[in-house]
């Protein structure tokens, strides 16, 4: 019963760090009038390596691998 509880505990604790690693962008107009569709992307912080978009990573989902260089 322990290994149960442990399990679903660190599933739930995996679960919700991958999450919080993502942002919704809500659909939009730009300023010349080009509508962008809602999308998710990686949330800020202050480093590139993690960018859904930079070498090495890909989207989850949309399953893209990044090709921008550090």
């Amino acid at each position: 019963m322990k290994k149960i509880i442990l399990f679903l505990l660190m599933f739930l604790f995996c679960f919700s760090t991958a999450t919080f690693a993502a942002t919704r962008v809500k659909g939009h107009f730009t300023k010349k009038g080009t509508y962008v569709k809602s999308h998710y992307r990686s949330s800020k912080n202050s480093t590139k390596h993690d960018n859904y978009s930079t070498k090495g990573n890909s989207n989850p989902y949309t399953g893209k691998k990044g090709t921008k260089k550090l």
